[in-house]
């Protein structure tokens, strides 16, 4: 998909649906007075389960007839540079997806003229991202990660869109429950969607820490009178300690000075990695010392394991939203920003 072709109607790779999906998008959806209020109210919680989404879709599902907001899940799926296996997002989603389901590009929705990874691209470029990917802003958006990993990259992509206003985003937890429960999916090469416009947003950068926001809270640590914002690393322990290297090669590991270390799977259940009950989320950040009356700055390697802490922080309900950010550039700018006389990179032991 190009971010060039901003706003005519245009037509963008999505999965081919088998025949028996065609027929039934056809048929005119029901439409009581549940399905009304869940189009006007959205789901009742950030997180939605299986079973939920899987009755809205029935209800109200993302046909493109249909002028009514719909209901569109959208796969994020993607995986590290370091993969062992080497496989790609848009590859779990050929083989195994949500039927109707269309495709999020995290390497491709981003400002293409940063030099680090995975950086928020402008609002006219998020909008025509949108309009390609045939979503309307009144559609209820259900953003879900692949199977084999659960939940990793779908929360940054969900994250985007809240920053650029999309009234009902939410997150499914998760796509390897939904097929263990033997609910719907569908495989197979892509089809095309008929595009329209989508309007350019306004960016909340309340929810966003810059590289400048976040030295600042470094250079302060300790420091008397300093506003006491927390910094959360959300990467592997080794990564954050210095022991062990960063998928991307030539970049240092460590962490930043007063970061507390929460690996995203320590939030994910260790079997289904859904997301853990709102008690159990609690209890992890309780145990890790956050504490919830101060700012929070969630970070990782380029700002998409982020969002998995920034989700449970908000499922837990730890921190007032307005305190919480992600740091966009995350480690990756951090590491190839700052300068060695700031000391500004630590290791555990040096």
């Amino acid at each position: 998909m190009t971010v060039l072709h901003l706003f005519a109607p245009t037509r963008a790779s999505l999965p081919k649906f088998a025949k028996s999906a065609f027929k039934s998008a056809s048929k005119p959806a029901a439409f009581g007075i549940s399905s009304f209020f869940l189009l006007r109210r959205g789901f009742s919680s950030y997180l939605v389960t299986p079973a939920e989404l899987n009755e809205a879709l029935k209800k109200n599902p993302p046909t493109k007839i249909s002028t009514d907001p719909r209901v569109i899940p959208l796969c994020a799926s993607w995986f590290m540079p370091n993969d062992p296996e080497k496989r790609t997002g848009i590859q779990v989603f050929r083989e195994l997806r949500i039927p109707k389901a269309r495709f999020f590009d995290l390497d491709r929705v981003i400002d293409r003229h940063s030099p680090y990874p995975h950086m928020l691209p402008s609002a006219k470029e998020f909008a025509a991202a949108m309009s390609e990917l045939g979503i309307r802003r009144d559609d209820t958006v259900v953003v879900y990660d692949s199977k084999e990993l659960g939940i990793m990259s779908a929360p940054r992509a969900a994250w985007t869109l809240k920053v650029f206003g999309h009234p009902n985003v939410h997150i499914l937890n998760n796509f390897r429950l939904w097929v263990d429960q033997g609910l719907p999916t569908e495989y197979g090469e892509v089809y095309t969607v008929e595009c329209g416009p989508y309007p350019i947003p306004e960016m909340d950068a309340e929810k966003v820490a810059s590289y400048e926001a976040v030295r600042e809270v470094a250079l302060d640590y300790n420091k008397e009178g300093a506003e006491g914002v927390q910094i959360l690393d959300a990467r592997s322990s080794g990564r954050f300690t210095g022991q062990a290297q960063e998928p991307r090669p030539g970049l240092s590991s460590g962490h930043m000075p007063g970061a507390i270390n929460i690996p995203f799977d320590t939030v994910l259940d260790p079997e289904t990695k859904a997301f853990l009950p709102k008690d159990q989320l609690k209890k992890v950040f309780e145990q890790k010392g956050v504490d919830p009356a101060r700012p929070i700055i969630s970070s990782c390697g380029t700002g998409v394991t982020a969002c998995v802490l920034e989700t449970a922080l908000e499922e837990a309900g730890v921190g007032a939203p307005e305190k919480r950010k992600v740091y966009d550039g995350s480690w990756t700018e951090w590491a190839q920003r700052v300068k060695p006389s700031d000391s500004l990179i630590r290791k555990v032991g040096s």
